[in-house]
Parts: structure tokens; C-alpha cells; sequence
């Protein structure tokens, strides 16, 4: 059963493509598998520093030995694509799209930008959710993969490759995309959620998968959540830029969104939601990123007293421990050897595989 998850806590942009990266290298996946539509951008750092954002490929496209799949429930900007394929110069037999993928056309998006779903609940409106609306309406416009000049080059059935990899006892990493909190099915927020639903089992689902593979499913927070800018719903515990800026020594501090490039709103961590988000995706295994925001002051591998105090409040108000902690960008800290100040870079750590996933209890390797 070797199938990694990896799912969001909160509400999105909580590092899932720093962490898919990082499995993937440590985990030795074959197969990476991206799901969703291009209404997220997920980041990661390639080994010579340079910084990534794709809009649907998996972050391990930045690894030279893994096949890069969107699955049969993938939304896809034939535009978006084109460009994170040509930002990695992706060679065409790396990247397999399953032909009941679908195009998200320059309608899709228009509906949603006249629908005023941005102003409304802080929508992307990247055409995302009017794709879905179109499959789930079993309409006759739908753009299935092979329709499209530019994706067809890389359409061909991808349960067979998935199913062959499964059968060689390889392991497969589904990247999933948003967080729990924007979950259309289970978020307390609706109408402020995204088109689909945000979990472990959706994103499986979505892989074309089935949840009897799966033994792994790796959970990720951040210390300061975030939302979207603009009337993109409740963010308990709400705080600013400013204010976190001043507490950790760096006093210009902010994020943009990957898609919109709009500053988030950003917030206090809230156990309520991650525990929901732990109940309701079966975690095994737990990430928290963005302590780096704690003390900016501090060099990331230097690991304050400050930050494990925080960190172990953290656990307590969730009842759980954080299996790594992610301390910088590019950086992630196993746990147990958080009180040792030892780091390990992300992006240069396939030499570490077994001394860390033996430390993490990390199965499947």
C-alpha cells in the first residue's frame, strides 16, 4: 500500500509543496501526482536555490527521476501549464496527463470574473470552479484533456503507469492542493470554501485511486495562518503583517498569493481548525511550518529555546506532536531532533533518507 498524501490544515499555503518535495526525495517516489485546478500555486526550491511556482505541475518536477501525473480529476489552464512546464524545461516523457482531465477554457474564467466571486468570497477566479460546474452539470461543453493542442502531447491513461508502479511495490505521493478549512463538503465557512473538497480522501479519489493503497498521510500546518485577501470569510484570531513583523525583528514582512498576488490576511494559530483537520484526513504524520516567523532574528538553524516552547504549546493544544517543523523556506527539522538545533535542508537530503525516516518512524521506505 505505498501511497503518500500530503493535505492541508488550515486554509492553504501551508508549505504542502516545500513537504511534497521533501517526501518525494526522502520517500524515493516514482510517481508524483498533482490534483486540482490552477487556482493554487504551490512553492518549492530546486538545489541551486532558485524558487518555484507551479500552478499544476507537483513539486517533485523538480527531481530528475520521478514521473509527473494529473490525474483523471484534474482542472487544467492549458496557459499555466505551458509555462510551468517551460520554467523547468520539463522533458515531455516526465509529465502524463489521464485523458478524463479537463480544460478550463477561456469561458470558465470569464463566468467567474462576471459572477463578481471575487469580490463576493475572495475567489481566484481562475476558472476553476466553473470547470467543475460544467462537469458536474454534465454539460456538453466540457474540454476533456485531448482537446486542447498543447496538453493532448501528454495524454495517455494514467491508471495503468500508477497500478504498474503500486505493483512493483514503488511508492506514489499525491500533492494535494487548498486546506481543510476551504473544503466545500466539510468547512464550517461555506460559502467562504473552494469547488471541492480539500482532503486525503478527495485527493486520492481525484488521483483515481483507491483509499486501500494508502499508507501515508502527511498533514500540514503553519504557525500563522493565512487566508486569501479581501471577503474570503472568517480567520479566527486575526492579526496583521505589521504586528507579526514587529514580534519577530523583521519589519516588512508579508505574503502575497501564489495566484493573485494579492497580500493574504494572516492570523494566530487555532487549534480548532487543525484538529478538525486531523479527525477528518486520518493523519499519520504532521508538519508545521513558518516558526521562522517566531523570531526572524534568529538564524534557522540556530533553533531558539523560544521556538520549542511555542512549538511544544502547539502540540498540547491539539494533542498531537509535530512529526518535522519547518524552519525556514527551504528547511525541515525532524522533531526529535528539534532539541539538538540540528537542521536538514529539504533540498539536499536524499543522502540523509534513512537516519531521518527511521528517526520519524516515516513508512513505506
Amino acid at each position: 500500500m505505498p501511497v503518500t498524501v500530503v493535505a492541508g490544515a488550515q486554509f492553504g499555503s501551508e508549505g504542502k509543496g516545500k513537504v511534497a518535495l521533501f517526501l518525494a526525495q526522502h520517500q524515493q517516489a516514482t510517481i508524483v501526482i498533482r490534483v486540482g485546478g490552477s487556482n493554487s500555486g504551490h512553492t518549492a526550491y530546486g538545489s541551486d536555490g532558485r524558487r518555484h511556482v507551479f500552478r499544476h505541475l507537483p513539486t517533485a518536477a523538480l527531481l530528475q527521476d520521478t514521473l509527473c501525473v494529473l490525474g483523471p480529476g484534474s482542472y487544467i489552464d492549458a496557459e499555466a501549464l505551458r509555462q510551468d512546464v517551460e520554467r523547468i524545461d520539463l522533458p515531455r516523457d516526465r509529465l502524463v496527463i489521464d485523458p478524463r482531465a479537463m480544460v478550463i477554457t477561456d469561458e470558465h474564467k470569464s463566468k467567474e470574473r462576471s459572477s463578481a466571486l471575487r469580490a463576493r468570497i475572495g475567489s481566484t477566479a481562475s476558472g476553476t470552479g466553473a470547470a467543475v460546474m460544467d462537469r458536474v452539470s454534465r454539460s456538453n461543453a466540457v474540454h476533456w484533456a485531448s482537446d486542447d493542442s498543447y496538453i493532448a502531447r501528454f495524454v495517455r491513461p494514467t491508471r495503468p503507469l500508477i497500478r504498474a508502479a503500486l505493483d512493483r511495490g514503488e511508492r506514489v505521493l499525491i500533492e494535494g492542493t487548498q486546506g481543510f478549512g476551504l473544503s466545500n463538503l466539510l468547512s464550517s465557512h461555506y460559502p467562504y470554501v473552494t469547488s471541492r473538497n480539500t482532503t486525503a480522501a478527495a485527493f486520492v479519489a481525484e488521483a483515481g485511486l483507491s483509499p486501500v493503497e494508502v499508507d501515508c498521510i502527511v498533514l500540514v500546518a503553519r504557525a500563522f495562518p493565512i487566508r486569501v485577501s479581501g471577503n474570503s470569510g472568517p480567520l479566527p484570531f486575526e492579526t496583521d503583517w505589521r504586528t507579526i513583523g514587529i514580534n519577530c525583528g523583521r519589519a516588512h514582512l508579508s505574503e502575497l498569493s501564489s495566484v493573485t498576488k494579492c497580500v493574504r490576511r494572516v492570523a494566530r494559530f487555532d487549534p480548532a481548525i487543525v484538529k478538525e483537520a486531523i479527525d477528518a484526513n486520518g493523519a499519520t504524520h504532521l508538519v508545521l511550518n513558518h516558526v521562522d516567523y517566531f523570531d526572524q532574528t534568529a538564524a534557522a538553524t540556530t533553533l531558539p529555546p523560544s521556538w520549542e516552547v511555542t512549538v511544544a504549546s502547539f502540540e498540547a493544544s491539539i494533542g498531537r506532536t509535530f512529526d518535522w517543523v519547518g524552519t525556514s523556506p527551504t528547511k525541515l527539522v525532524p522533531r526529535s531532533d528539534f532539541d539538538t538545533r540540528t537542521s536538514i535542508d529539504a533540498n539536499n537530503t536524499r543522502r540523509h533518507d534513512r537516519s531521518l525516516l527511521q528517526t520519524t518512524s516515516l513508512t513505506g521506505v
